[in-house]
Order: C-alpha cells, then structure tokens, then sequence
C-alpha cells in the first residue's frame, strides 16, 4: 500500500514536469500530506501565503496529479500544518497584496470570485475569439451562443474568462441567479444527495439557475450516472432560454468516453479556444498584472519576462509574484541581473535536438496512423494532414529547409513542402480544433 509520503512524492515528480522551475520551488517546497480522509487530501503547507496560492493557482494540477496516481482521490483541500518545514525567513514572509483578495471574499450565493473580471482580462491574438463570444454571451444571455464552451490547455485564462460573464451578469442583472461550479464540485454535490436521499433537492438547486457556469467538464467523462444528471440537467436549463458556459482542457469531441449526445449539445452552441499567448500579448499580461500590485518593473525586466516565460499565463503570474516577494523583502528595485538570477531556469530548458524521424512517430501516434504511410506517395485525407502537419512543425520550430523536408519525407519536391506549410499556416488562422492540436504535439516534441 502506497504511503502518504508516498503518494505526494510521486505526485510532485508529475508536477514538476507540468509547472516551471521557478513556480515549482517556490510554491511546492516545504509541502507534504497530512492525512487522507473519505478521499480528500489535507495537503501542508508552509503558510497562509502559500496556501491561498496553491489553492488558487495550481489546485487543479495538483488534484490532477493526485487522481493519476490514485483513483480514490475526490478533492484536495489546504492545511497551515507546523509538520510543515519552515525557512528562516519565515519570519519575513511578506503577506499578499491587498489587490488579492483573500478566499473568503468568494462571493456565497454565487461562487464566484470578483477579482475575476473582463476590465482585468487581457486580450490579445491568442483568445480575442473567445473574449469576443463572452460579449455576445453578457448582451443576450440565453440566446447567442448557448452553450458557450472555452477550451485551452491549463493556464491560459478560461476560469478568469468564464467567472468574468458570471460577475458581469451578477452585477447586471442582480435579480437574476447566477452559479459558478467546478466539475469535481457538481459531482460531489450528486454524490453526497445520492447518500443522503436528497436526489430532488439537488436538481432543485441547480435548476434554479439562470446562468450554470462549470469548470472542467471534462472531468464528467467516464462518470456514467453523474453525465446522466448533467445531461437532463443541461437539457432543463437550455430549454428554458437559461444560459450554460463552460471551460475544457480539450476540444469536447476528442474528450475520450464522453458520450455523443453531449457531444452533439456543446457543439449546437459556440466552441471557441484560447491558445498561449504571444511575445506581445505576454508583455502586455505582465504589464497589467504589475500594474495591478502597484509594482513597478523596469522595461527591461518586463521584456525578458516576457521573452524567458514562453509558457502559459499562470507561469507569468508566479515569475512576477516571485520577483514582488524579492522586491518587498529587499526593499529595492530589482535590475535585471536580479530578474535573471531569481528566475533561472524558468524558460525551461533548451530545446532538445530532435530528429526528423521523432517528430514523424510522435505525430503519426498522434493521429493514430502508420508511421511509414507518411513517407508513402499516397493522397488519403487521414494521411495528409498529419503529412502537412510535420512539414509545417519541421520547418517552423526547427527551421529544417524545404528541400530537405521534402528529401526526408519520401523525396518530394520542395514546391509540395511549401505548399503544405502555407496550407497549415492559412487553416491555422480560422480553426481552433487544429491550434490545440499543434500546441499538444509541441508539448509532446519538448
């Protein structure tokens, strides 16, 4: 049987992986499990900082981690356990801004959180498609585009994105009722009325709504009886002009053993995706986020920010919230040999030599074809596009010349080369499913 030490240690290899350097150490040192009851972790921490953090930052990485390991996790919740090892600078920890608003400052009623908000929400080219659809949402609720479905890989701003229509309804239509949710909470909500008999009274609760917000969904896939409320749940609602929003990790339709018929429902309304930032719209999230510390940052400070962190907005908002701690400590502006050396390591590590024949077996398993079909003189649509697809990633990220593409993939003509990778290139423009598709793979090829 694994142990409690076990379990966190192995659960901490899995975050590692997923969470920059500078995140991880400086968030998940001095942490362990301090017990395991009925399927909830109590996870230690150092302090009241760290715990407001984790909670609210890498609550969803972390419970991810724990459930791979262990299907008996249902939750995580967050402890302040002297168990926990403590630096010496404890005593100097400094507590968080007053721009953030502690957890109890959810709003009850609705759950949701108000610093969460579209005047705080930075757009720029990786999701002003999905910005522009919550507009729609907040001008006719219930008619433009129900459902609307956000999805992206974690850290790109869903959550922020889908409670910013819950706040600006709220705030709106303050008669009206409103209810933000995470996946992980409806079903425990069902799970706990099913033991108790109180079944009726959770539909009651959650048919009262006017706006259902849910996080995650794809967290109900493989749950049969729980899908089975949701979908009458989402049936009740839809029917009744009642606006539903949610956020996904991944495009509805490659979410494995979720069934058709739900499926067929979030593709009847609008499904739009938010992708990693840009260097501009990365400077920009730097920028705001700052600002709203009241922390000033050299410009050069910021543009190696946004130059080293090329990963997704939560890892801005820990390398930032690292230098604030050094510079509240410090008492001082911080240079950018100061930036560099508190956040080393932070853009990861140089990109590893990979070789042509890699990235065709990662892409062939990706779209689950034969490997060798790819070098093939054939013209089938299921062979084509992943064909496209390595062109276009072997001369983009590893600026592999055309002629040499086309050399390594069967002898083609350089003219073929080019024309796939400016086919890529336009379809990226308009299609969301195929830009989730790049950014997996490119996590794969890393």
């Amino acid at each position: 049987m694994t142990t409690t030490k076990e379990l966190w240690e192995n659960a901490l290899v899995e975050l590692e992986l997923s969470i920059s350097k500078p995140n991880f150490n400086t968030w998940f040192k001095d942490t362990h499990i301090v017990r395991v009851e009925e399927g909830t972790v109590a996870l230690g921490v150092p302090s009241q900082f760290a715990r407001d953090w984790l909670s609210t930052k890498f609550h969803k990485d972390i419970l991810r981690s724990l459930r791979t390991l262990s299907d008996s996790v249902r939750a995580v919740e967050y402890v302040i356990s002297r168990g926990a090892k403590r630096s010496n600078d404890e005593a100097r920890t400094v507590p968080p801004p007053v721009t953030e608003l502690p957890l109890e400052a959810v709003h009850q009623k609705s759950n949701l959180n108000p610093r969460f908000t579209f005047s705080s929400f930075v757009v720029g080219p990786f999701n002003e498609l999905a910005a522009a659809a919550a507009q729609a949402v907040i001008r006719k609720p219930g008619i433009a585009y129900n459902p609307l479905l956000v999805y992206g890989p974690t850290g790109l701003g869903k959550t922020h994105l889908i409670q910013a229509i819950g706040n600006h309804f709220r705030q709106s239509a303050p008669e009206r009722k409103v209810y933000y949710v995470t996946s992980e909470k409806f079903s425990m909500d069902y799970v706990s009325s099913l033991q108790a008999g109180k079944v009726q009274g959770f539909k009651e609760k959650y048919r009262q709504y006017d706006l259902l917000i849910m996080d995650d969904v794809q967290f109900l896939a493989g749950r049969d009886k729980i899908k089975e409320e949701f979908f009458h749940l989402f049936n009740y609602l839809h029917d009744n002009n009642k606006q539903l929003v949610f956020s996904s990790d991944q495009h509805p339709n490659v979410i494995q053993n979720l069934e058709d018929r739900l499926k067929s429902r979030f593709n009847a309304g609008m499904i739009v995706s938010v992708t990693p930032p840009d260097h501009q719209s990365r400077l920009a999230i730097i920028r705001s986020k700052a600002s709203a510390h009241n922390f000033i940052l050299a410009d050069e400070v910021l543009e190696y920010l946004a130059t080293t962190i090329e990963g997704n907005v939560r890892e801005l908002e820990g390398a930032l919230n690292t230098l604030m701690i050094q510079f509240e400590m410090r008492g001082q502006p911080l240079t950018i040999n100061d930036a560099k050396t508190l956040l080393r390591g932070a853009g990861g590590s140089t990109k590893k030599a990979v070789s042509v024949q890699e990235v065709v077996k990662t892409i062939a398993n990706f779209y689950q074809v034969e490997e060798g079909s790819i070098y093939e003189k054939t013209r089938r649509k299921e062979v084509v596009r992943p064909r496209q697809v390595i062109m276009y990633l072997l001369r983009e990220d590893f600026r592999i010349s055309f002629p040499t593409i086309g050399e390594k993939l069967g002898g083609r003509d350089h003219t073929t080369v080019i024309h796939s990778c400016d086919k890529i290139k336009n379809d990226l423009r308009g299609d969301s499913v195929l830009n989730n598709e790049l950014h997996q793979i490119r996590l794969m090829l890393k």
